[in-house]
């Protein structure tokens, strides 16, 4: 077997087209290859944010106190069809694993240096690809009902303090000052400036296949559903028989990863956490900033195409129907907390995020080839790190160290 091309990219989202770029940077030819095409998932109906102080990881025990009260409600923050229940049980045993103090304190400390490196990535790529324009530094309000919720959340933004994340404790006036128009019932928020924003998530990923195309890439629209790896090379099987070759493949398909990897022998356990939004005109709300409301597990977003009011953990798998009640709820929600929202002419959404039980993504070489990369599992971060993980895999394409230690990230570290 033999091929002139360098790279294929399994995935045509935000993640795998930004590691085509990046590898297309250091002078490898690249195709993307995406069974719908660019931007066709999560990373279109995100909620735009670069969420680098986010640096806590979901599986946590804080998590695991507020897990039973949520899951009792269908519609909050955190739900388990019960026709999906069994099937993720392997992955919730691996999630409750993850919530020792011991190993989120070390995702906490791999997560936050995926963070800085993917915040100093961030504007030379944008520079480079057109895109700067799009960027938004607005900050993010995450808002408190109650002294109790908002002392109960001073432990993560101790956590935050150590790792030099800049925030700002605010009452119910100083939130009025950056943010009007918020409900009475929220006593208290934490105003952190250094998180930043797309302008639409949808329109940034188009524009890098854009920008990607116009310096010679290609983008192909195939399901592929096998690779075989090879002394010299990678043959990539579509499900239409037909058959593709590269001396190196990446594959960042999202929450479809886990089912190429199978094909290698390695079954990564990548879930799904179905998200939710509805996104309204532009002029539904006079919305300053990204605003969090974290004890609802939802955000609502200023994007340059509207208000989008999204977010929610749905674990229900890829072939279950969309309950998009949990949009309305939200919606319903938001209504509340945000009085002046006008609910009207809003367009429902529900994509997957693939998300692996420490919360961390991963990436690295397969156990079965260094030919191929993995590059998945970022769950609700994969914007945020898009370009930290597009710097690592064009290390690792071109035989360089990473800029960062990558070990926390193996995707062998669950075997």
């Amino acid at each position: 077997m033999s091929s002139d091309l360098d790279v294929i990219i399994v995935g045509a989202g935000v993640v795998g087209l930004s590691a085509a770029i990046a590898a297309q940077a250091r002078g490898l030819s690249v195709t993307v290859i995406d069974r719908d095409g660019p931007a066709s998932g999560a990373s279109a109906g995100n909620a735009g944010a670069f969420a680098f102080t986010d640096i806590l990881p979901l599986a946590s025990p804080g998590i695991l106190k507020k897990a039973p009260k949520w899951l009792l409600d269908p519609l909050g923050p955190l739900s388990i069809p019960p026709a999906y229940a069994l099937g993720i049980a392997p992955w919730m045993f691996q999630f409750w694993r993850a919530c020792s103090p011991a190993r989120v304190a070390g995702s906490t400390a791999a997560q936050t240096a995926l963070m800085d490196l993917s915040k100093a990535e961030l504007e030379p790529f944008l520079r480079q690809t057109g895109t700067l324009p799009m960027l938004r530094k607005d900050g993010n309000l995450q808002v408190y009902e109650g002294a109790s919720e908002f002392k109960a959340s001073l432990e993560g933004w101790a956590a935050r303090e150590a790792h030099g994340i800049e925030f700002h404790h605010l009452d119910a006036s100083g939130m009025a000052e950056i943010q009007p128009g918020l409900a009475p019932r929220f006593s208290h928020g934490t105003f952190t400036p250094g998180w930043f924003s797309i302008a639409d998530p949808k329109l940034y990923t188009l524009a890098l296949a854009e920008d990607f195309c116009a310096k010679g890439g290609r983008i192909e629209r195939a399901e592929i559903v096998e690779l075989r790896p090879s002394d010299v090379g990678v043959e990539v099987l579509a499900s239409d028989g037909s058959v593709r070759r590269s001396r190196n493949v990446v594959v960042a398909a999202g929450a479809f990863s886990h089912r190429i990897t199978r094909t290698l022998g390695e079954p990564i356990p990548l879930e799904t956490e179905r998200g939710y939004n509805t996104t309204l005109p532009p002029g539904a709300f006079d919305l300053r900033m990204q605003v969090t409301f974290g004890g609802h597990g939802f955000v609502v977003s200023r994007l340059s195409t509207g208000i989008r009011v999204g977010g929610a953990v749905e674990l229900g798998g890829l072939k279950l129907p969309p309950n998009f009640r949990r949009s309305e709820a939200m919606l319903k929600k938001a209504q509340a907390f945000l009085p002046g929202l006008k609910p009207a002419g809003g367009t429902q959404w529900m994509g997957f995020r693939p998300s692996l039980p420490d919360s961390l993504p991963a990436i690295g070489r397969s156990r079965a080839t260094s030919r191929v990369v993995y590059a998945f599992g970022h769950g609700h971060l994969g914007l945020t790190q898009s370009a930290g993980t597009a710097r690592i895999v064009a290390d690792l394409l071109t035989g360089q160290t990473p800029a960062i230690d990558i070990s926390s990230f193996s995707p062998q570290r669950f075997r």
